[in-house]
């Protein structure tokens, strides 16, 4: 899985991808791939519980793509190449005002957004258009040209509206077909806007209200971050962070909540497996089956199941052992077609 941070020079973006991956970058101007963990308060209650000796936290690749900048041919080549093939993105754009950091074209938070989807938009543009004109030639040749003719005209139409194509109502056979090319523009997106102190204290910041108005009417989710916070929480010991977020009235860091927006946007869930050896998430998508579950611990897992012992995360922290949960009768058996749950506590049996 991986996730795309994009946005203008001197957004704060670097920033952000640092702190979600730990990763220092350099100044090569080329794009930077890290491991970020994802943040889950249940992972330290339930090493709590096992005392294990490792603990293992969900991960998703970030890319910090070098900064967008409009007219510049290359620069757009090159920014556009590096979120091809990502998952989905996240588009930082800038409110925060400083002397020692200038800003690149103003402050200008819904600016920078929409000069970042124009481009997305006009991509995506260039590749149907270009798609179309093929189909329409092979139209008398491949049966199947029609089909597809038909959808791309749909997406054409909306991205006519300047609409991105993530908002295009399709039957499940016509999204098949859109999904075999790569639209940036049917990726989901995620706006995180880069805040100072003073504007996270007060919850106002230059063009609030355009930008707030058109992500909801494009249901994009929006987070309120401040990067220059977030690097002071960073540096502080955990009871002292605790302080600093009280006295600021945050009560989750806003890494933490790019990080979960990003997993719950891609329609991603946890589970875990807990023992004296290790208490280790794992990353599925919502809807999969306990035997595909398996499959991202190993292979033979998936190939071998015979059975999954499951426990919810509730039930096990509320009575603080597993031999109280199967007096309760909270413990479960369950086959290979379980839709396993976000939080299911899980170890499987199979036979290789």
């Amino acid at each position: 899985m991986k996730i795309g941070i994009i946005g203008r020079p001197q957004s704060g973006k670097s920033t952000l991808f640092q702190l979600l991956t730990n990763h220092e970058c350099d100044s090569s101007n080329k794009t930077q791939v890290a491991v970020g963990k994802i943040p889950d308060p249940r992972m330290e209650i339930l090493a709590n519980l096992h005392k294990p000796l490792k603990t293992v936290y969900s991960t998703i690749d970030f890319l910090d793509v070098p900064g967008f900048v409009s007219g510049q041919n290359s620069n757009g080549r090159s920014f556009l190449r590096s979120i091809s093939d990502v998952d989905a993105i996240v588009l930082v754009t800038r409110a925060f005002d400083s002397d020692i950091v200038p800003s690149f074209d103003g402050i200008q938070p819904f600016g920078d957004f929409n000069d970042i989807q124009q481009e997305l938009l006009l991509a995506d543009w260039s590749l149907l258009e270009t798609r179309m004109e093929n189909i329409a030639k092979q139209r008398a040749k491949n049966p199947q040209a029609g089909q597809e003719l038909d959808v791309l005209k749909k997406c054409h139409e909306t991205l006519e509206q300047d609409l991105p194509l993530r908002q295009l109502e399709l039957e499940p056979e016509e999204e098949k077909i859109v999904r075999t090319y790569d639209f940036l523009t049917l990726k989901p997106l995620i706006v995180a806007v880069n805040l100072d102190e003073e504007q996270m204290l007060t919850g106002e910041y230059p063009q609030k209200t355009e930008l707030q108005e058109t992500l909801d009417r494009m249901g994009i989710p929006l987070i309120q971050v401040s990067a220059q916070i977030e690097r002071e929480i960073s540096q502080l010991d955990p009871e002292d962070a605790k302080l600093f977020m009280e006295e600021l009235g945050i009560t989750d860091s806003g890494i933490s909540r790019i990080a979960r927006t990003v997993y719950s946007h891609l329609g991603l869930i946890s589970y875990f497996t807990a023992g004296e050896r290790e208490v280790h998430s794992w990353t599925i998508t919502k809807g999969d089956s306990a035997r595909r579950a398996a499959g991202k611990i190993h292979s033979d897992i998936e190939r071998g199941f015979i059975r999954a012992e499951v426990v919810s995360y509730d039930d096990l922290v509320k009575h603080g052992n597993m031999q109280t949960v199967k007096e309760k009768g909270l413990f479960r058996l369950e086959g290979k077609d379980y839709i396993v749950q976000d939080g299911d506590v899980i170890e499987f049996r199979f036979n290789v």
